[in-house]
């Protein structure tokens, strides 16, 4: 067995952006890392996804027809959500910046802009939206990198497959609290695709026994969902 690249954050990512090309390879990278991505092409349907899909991060152009991109952030925040916002904008003027960023958007990236740009600005709004100071988890022998996505245990490379990666990401980032499968289920996959609970006992029953000797144990509380703490 080979060890398991973690491409990315399990995070589900929208991206509301009207340019058709521009977004396809927005999508296309960011699923390559990993994530769950959707996408929409004007401001009502930024704001009417925003109501009630569990996204972690949200990327927003300006310039969108139908409701503008500061308008979406409006509302956005006037619901009292702290989900990092991301905007991507060809305006350059200094008063634009201004206007987004004191609505409450958590970094601004002026277009035209480099893919590995934009996946850096991405991998720091998690981090810092999940309260990670420094981009590598550790807890007992096991430590996850959160830039290169790699885990290991006692500096050995841990095999896991995408998904199994996937669900060890988002407990680490509730260390010590309880997950349920909705929320595994909602951060693992793009709203539009049905996934069983099943799955996800299957990918926590392979985590669990790979993690033997790492210091830390999953539970799993019953009618609750599951935690990842130290063992003992």
């Amino acid at each position: 067995m080979r060890s398991q690249l973690l491409r990315g954050s399990t995070v589900r990512i929208l991206i509301a952006e009207d340019d058709g090309a521009l977004s396809e390879a927005l999508r296309f990278t960011l699923t390559q890392a990993g994530y769950a991505v959707d996408h929409v092409g004007h401001g009502l349907a930024a704001d009417e996804a925003l109501k009630g899909e569990g996204f972690g991060l949200l990327i927003l152009d300006l310039g969108l027809p139908k409701l503008d991109g500061l308008e979406v952030l409006r509302r956005l925040r006037k619901r009292n959500t702290t989900l990092p916002v991301l905007i991507l904008s060809g305006r350059e003027e200094p008063e634009e910046k201004v206007a987004g960023l004191d609505l409450g958007a958590d970094d601004y990236l002026v277009k035209p802009f480099s893919l590995s740009e934009l996946q850096a600005r991405v991998r720091a709004l998690l981090r810092r939206s999940a309260g990670v100071a420094t981009p590598t988890l550790q807890y007992g022998e096991l430590s996850f990198d959160t830039v290169g996505r790699v885990a290991s245990v006692a500096g050995k490379p841990l095999p896991l497959s995408l998904h199994e990666a996937g669900v060890l990401e988002v407990l680490l980032n509730r260390f010590g609290r309880v997950v349920s499968k909705e929320q595994l289920v909602e951060q693992l996959y793009n709203y539009d695709k049905e996934v069983s609970h099943n799955a996800i006992e299957v990918y926590i029953h392979r985590v669990r026994k790979k993690l033997t000797g790492a210091g830390v144990e999953v539970r799993t509380h019953y009618g609750r969902g599951y935690v990842i703490d130290h063992v003992g």
